[in-house]
């Protein structure tokens, strides 16, 4: 083994924990900034206007997309249970 494969699993590890919080956090800034513009246009300032949508929309996320994220999960770590041996001298 030599700092390469290291180095792949590293990459590929926060390749996917960057994919994984991107799908959650980028629409909950989506449904954040629009919700802004709303505030101020009307001059509404309720702090739960903005909490309770951002709640709703990131736990319609996580039940919609958890299927695909474990199987993920699960093919990330097959993939280096299988390749074990490669990372250990």
């Amino acid at each position: 083994m030599n700092d390469i494969h290291m180095l792949n699993a590293l990459q590929e590890m926060l390749y996917y924990t960057m994919v994984a919080v991107c799908i959650v956090t980028v629409p909950i800034l989506i449904v954040g900034l629009i919700l802004s513009i709303i505030q101020a246009a009307t001059q509404i300032n309720e702090m739960t206007m903005t909490f309770i949508p951002k709640l709703v929309v990131m736990f319609t996320i996580l039940f919609v997309l958890s299927p695909w994220l474990m199987n993920q999960l699960v093919i990330i770590f097959k993939h280096f249970m299988l390749h074990l041996p490669n990372y250990i001298y």
